[in-house]
């Protein structure tokens, strides 16, 4: 089963859909996201740093789970020279025109999140 939504200007992308994916009790995943940002905040491959940049981002693949618990999404952006940078997604994400949402719902697969001591991290558990 698929849900579909769009999100317009100035909406936070990660808020939107953390939000539609607790209130709607989903577990699945982000199948696919087209739209745009005015300004990208991500966490970096290090698990610590945070890059936040203002501009014309044009989203080009976005990939994540979903439970009732949270979300887990990373997001990958062109600027306006071609540039790519990735990571994972973060409040603070604000669409510019528009993001049209894809979500991809389990219908046999329960996925929830419980923090991992070993991680400092809500990992995804499994039903």
């Amino acid at each position: 089963m698929y849900r579909c939504f769009r999100l317009t200007k100035g909406l936070d992308l990660k808020k939107e859909i953390e939000s539609y994916t607790i209130n709607n009790k989903i577990s699945g995943v982000v199948l696919c996201a087209v739209g745009c940002l005015s300004k990208l905040t991500i966490r970096l491959a290090d698990g610590k740093s945070i890059l936040e940049k203002e501009g014309m981002f044009e989203i080009v693949s976005i990939m994540g789970t979903l439970s009732e618990d949270g979300v887990h999404i990373h997001i990958s952006v062109s600027d306006e020279y071609g540039n790519t940078i990735g990571g994972h997604l973060k409040d603070g994400c604000i669409v510019n025109t528009t993001a049209e949402i894809v979500l991809n719902l389990f219908e046999n697969i329960k996925l929830k999140r419980e923090f991992d001591k070993n991680t400092g991290y809500a990992e995804l558990i499994i039903n």
